[in-house]
């Protein structure tokens, strides 16, 4: 099934409210507990860049995960409205910082972070090196890269059978979204040969579920 894309930001106050009152357990937790098994000794400290922070659930489990300074980064201001809301009502305000920009034009806090991060962010991207070549400009030398997505399923039926398993309990916008968002996501073989082309082949691109795959590894030093 060839990709389709979808609207890159979501612009919509009333499709944010649905995703920011989703749940997301599954999956969120997932993130963390994937990056904990892949970089098992890593102390994360300094500062982390979670690209497409979205509502900021996952950055704020980061954050609460390893109590460090993360820096969010969403271009969408709706998203970024319930984003704040996640992180006062975790008390986060000290380590949490929340930036509305659109890639590849923002302008970070930092030239280089220590962990970049990423969830659900490239299947949004019309065009897939957006978020390959910001993390090789913006991740120090050998620090940690986790970036999970969506997977493209085979067909529309396979699709729509997911949507009805993960999500038939939320509001219809929600299972909209989901749908046109797997189908908009990219396979794992397309995701490495994005890798390949642009220098980053050495990181690992693996499926951790029926419907997410994710790319870990580090940034060589130059």
């Amino acid at each position: 099934m060839r990709r389709i894309l979808e609207p890159e930001l979501m612009i919509d106050d009333e499709q944010a409210r649905v995703y920011a009152q989703a749940d997301f357990e599954e999956p969120h937790a997932m993130f963390i507990d994937l990056f904990l098994r892949h970089f098992p000794n890593e102390t994360i400290n300094g500062h982390v860049l979670d690209l497409g922070c979205g509502t900021a659930d996952i950055t704020r489990r980061f954050a609460q995960t390893f109590k460090c300074q993360v820096d969010g980064v969403d271009g969408s201001k709706q998203m970024l409205k319930y984003g704040y809301q996640t992180i006062e009502t975790y008390q986060l305000e000290e380590q949490v910082h929340l930036i509305q920009g659109y890639l590849p034009k923002t302008t970070l806090p930092l030239a280089h972070y220590d962990t970049v991060i990423s969830n659900s962010l490239l299947h949004h991207l019309p065009e897939p090196n957006v978020l390959w070549n910001t993390i090789k400009k913006v991740t120090k030398p050998t620090a940690p890269i986790f970036i999970m997505d969506l997977m493209r399923p085979e067909s529309d039926a396979q699709a729509e059978i997911m949507v009805n398993q993960y999500v038939k309990n939320e509001p219809q916008i929600l299972q909209q979204d989901f749908y046109h968002s797997l189908l908009a996501a990219f396979r794992i073989d397309e995701v490495e040969a994005q890798l390949q082309a642009i220098g980053l082949e050495h990181l690992m691109v693996q499926e951790v579920s029926d419907r997410h795959f994710i790319v870990t590894g580090r940034l060589l030093p130059s």
